[in-house]
């Protein structure tokens, strides 16, 4: 049963601040500011950290929260309360695991646009964006509810005679997730409740830009009938990090995020016996065909390329023209400037700012190395300014053409609104350049072929393919297969995979035969097993 039936929406308003007693994982401060509380051993409660980050609307630059740098003591104390948790939570029976999860993904809907409005408020992203992010996070919660057959195991009587052998599915322990500024709601959302469910407790660190959303879903967690102790929050920067790359209780780190911290994170994580699940940098390409549909096509690139201010790992950052199609660029151009550029909040916005003044600036030095490499500059959104936003973090669409491969902006991960542009003569050249690239998280391409189509799926040496699906994210059906220089571990996000990296393979070999109730002699020879 759920735990409380107040919704979230009465606890947190855009814009709008709520008494302390309302909002339980902020406190507000003389200054009116208000700080963002832990989660451990199931208390929202404050920390004693001397070290704050000020976490400002990317909108307007205001702070809008202080979020702290939890001290070594608080961090451990979240992973001795999952530890301790664990021993009852593993042993709990799987169809009241599945039963919190339903009440979970209920108490998600219920509460989808409140934690929109916080994902607009700290993060920027449209709300109708944000709404998006929650509900692919939720379809991953709604995937957890068949827990009942996604960890059945294995088995086989009679592997020789007498005998039977069969394995299953067991939880790890303390599991640990590390979560990007991008997606507020989705990340969080691929791991902790699939660790959960499969009968593990939690440690996780949102990221320090945007963690309104995580401490949310906390709560509703919690609300849903999550035991004390079982999923717990910790704040900050590089020494979170460090502390959960090396503490010797978690068994295994789930990471979304950047090139930099994602190569630490696995190899610390890993040498310190932990496994480790590491989604990274993206140079997602675009291949259009002469025979593609064109007003799809333009429409389609148009809005993976700038949607979300382009900050999303699975943008269709690069668009590939292949032979005449390079014609269509001026009418992507044109499209684009009909876009939006805003306040994620605001009325008709399609893309609002990017996350911060230096996500800003590293965008904008990149558009202009491609300038200065020779690249041309069909359409720079670099000098936006909103009306009523001025101190934001804009960036409007920009369209840089005729790019090759050796320039900075194409080897780059840009992470803004920037659509870069290549030519190729034909689909085998676009090819060779996507394999030549070292990432390999996303791709896709358009055309009417079915034979171009099954060729480009079978050459390309990308993880995930769309064909004429501009941004192939599977469903949680599948698992998120992200490769190359994009991924590094064994088993991926969600799906199958991610029961499987979530848990152990235990396997038993029993023997039971009539004759067994009559002594028998010592037997020292290894077993045959005929």
């Amino acid at each position: 049963m759920l735990r409380n039936s107040c919704t979230l929406g009465r606890l947190l308003a855009l814009g709008q601040r709520a008494s302390p007693s309302r909002v339980p994982y902020k406190r507000y401060s003389s200054d009116g500011i208000p700080t963002t509380k832990m989660f451990i051993n199931g208390q929202f409660s404050d920390s004693k950290s001397s070290k704050w980050i000020d976490l400002h609307n990317p909108a307007t630059n205001e702070v809008i929260t202080r979020v702290p740098e939890c001290t070594q003591d608080e961090m451990q104390a979240a992973v001795d309360a999952a530890a301790a948790a664990f021993l009852s939570w593993s042993e709990s029976s799987v169809l009241t695991r599945q039963q919190i999860m339903f009440n979970l993904q209920h108490l998600i809907k219920k509460n989808m646009k409140e934690l929109a409005k916080n994902i607009t408020l700290e993060q920027g992203k449209t709300l109708a964006d944000a709404e998006g992010d929650v509900l692919r996070g939720l379809q991953v919660v709604e995937h957890t509810c068949s827990i009942t057959s996604l960890q059945m195991g294995e088995t086989m009587p009679s592997v020789t005679k007498d005998m039977d052998t069969y394995s299953y599915r067991v939880p790890l322990g303390v599991c640990a997730g590390i979560t990007p500024f991008n997606f507020p709601a989705m990340i969080p959302l691929w791991m902790f409740p699939m660790a959960m469910v499969c009968g593990n407790t939690y440690v996780i660190k949102p990221s320090e830009r945007d963690p309104g959303a995580t401490m949310m879903l906390l709560k509703m967690a919690q609300d849903a009938g999550v035991p004390d102790g079982v999923v717990n929050c910790i704040h900050g920067a590089r020494e979170a990090v460090k502390f959960i790359c090396e503490n010797p209780t978690i068994k295994a780190i789930s990471f979304v995020g950047s090139d930099q911290a994602g190569k630490y994170i696995y190899e610390t994580g890993s040498k310190h016996g932990k496994r480790v699940q590491s989604n990274m940098g993206a140079k997602n390409h675009g291949v259009i065909m002469p025979d593609a549909n064109k007003e799809n096509t333009i429409n389609q690139l148009v809005g993976a390329a700038f949607g979300a201010a382009g900050q999303r790992c699975m943008a269709l950052s690069t668009a590939i023209f292949v032979g005449e199609t390079k014609e269509w660029i001026p009418e992507i151009v044109e499209k684009a400037k009909q876009l939006k550029v805003s306040a994620g909040d605001q009325p008709g916005a399609d893309l609002g700012p990017m996350i911060s003044p230096q996500a800003k600036k590293r965008a904008c030095d990149l558009v202009q190395s491609g300038v200065e490499q020779g690249a041309s500059l069909d359409l720079d959104g670099r000098d936006i300014v909103v009306k009523g936003y001025e101190n934001g973090n804009f960036v409007g669409p920009t369209v840089l053409s005729n790019v090759t491969p050796e320039m900075t902006c194409y080897k780059e991960e840009i992470f803004g609104p920037v659509l870069v542009a290549l030519n190729a003569d034909t689909l085998e050249d676009a090819v060779e350049i996507i394999n030549r690239n070292p990432y390999g998280n996303g791709t896709a391409i358009f055309t009417k072929s079915g034979a171009i189509a099954r060729k480009f799926a079978q050459k390309a040496n990308v993880g995930q393919i769309g064909i004429n699906v501009p941004i192939p994210v599977p469903l949680p059906m599948f698992s998120f297969t992200g490769s190359r220089g994009s991924f590094l571990g064994d088993s991926h996000f969600y799906g199958k995979q991610g029961i499987n990296f979530y848990t152990g393979t235990k396997t038993i070999t029993s023997l039971w035969r009539d004759e067994d109730s009559v002594p028998q002699k010592v037997q020292a020879n290894f077993p045959i097993m005929k």
